[in-house]
């Protein structure tokens, strides 16, 4: 398969092609492929679980056509390039990953490049998936029903008082909470402020 146009739909956000956009498109070519799809599938069948953010990650968007968007592209961030592939109908779901030596099969591979990244560069367009991934069935922690919730359910935490979308409710005792109020939020809130206040206006007259 020529993957050049997906490499070229990889780099439209950044100014250079570097290896893990490349391992992106091809694991996420892998992906689909093990699962039994020569092409992205409609209908929001696939569900892609990237275990990082960045470069690789719109590489696996370039091949899949799945996005945060249209909510068939989740980020668990272990900071490790390897991806999740689920079948949204049937549950299967399969894991692909570099394997452990990736980047010294690639300097044997691409025998005329003796730097390294180059090499990598060069080399991961075009050797064997089995010689690049590790492919392994998984089974979810989370079913997919729950990863994927129901459109249009809405409820109000009743600690901050914000909605909350795709029942990510958490139960506390008889009340409903949102994750950051039931346990360590990313943030923190010493006082609440206000960026729209007068006293926060440059131009403002006291």
């Amino acid at each position: 398969m020529d993957i050049q146009p997906l490499l070229e739909k990889s780099m439209r956000d950044h100014d250079h092609l570097c290896p893990r956009q490349i391992l992106g498109v091809r694991i996420g070519l892998a992906g689909m492929k093990v699962l039994g799809f020569s092409e992205p599938p409609s209908k929001k069948q696939l569900l892609v679980i990237t275990e990082t953010d960045g470069c690789f990650v719109d590489g696996v968007i370039a091949a899949t056509d799945c996005t945060v968007g249209h909510r068939t592209l989740r980020v668990e961030d272990y900071g490790k390039v390897a991806a999740t592939f689920v079948d949204v109908k049937t549950g299967r779901a399969v894991r692909v990953a570099p394997r452990l030596d990736i980047r010294e099969r690639a300097v044997v591979f691409a025998t005329s490049e003796t730097r390294h990244y180059f090499a990598q560069m060069q080399a991961y367009q075009s050797m064997p998936d089995e010689e690049m991934f590790t492919v392994a069935k998984v089974q979810l922690s989370t079913s997919v029903e729950e990863i994927v919730s129901r459109a249009g359910v809405r409820v109000n935490c009743d600690i901050c008082g914000e909605e909350i979308m795709n029942e990510r409710e958490v139960k506390i005792e008889n009340l409903v909470a949102c994750r950051a109020c039931a346990a360590s939020a990313y943030y923190q809130t010493p006082a609440p402020i206000s960026v729209f206040s007068k006293t926060n206006t440059p131009n403002a007259r006291n």
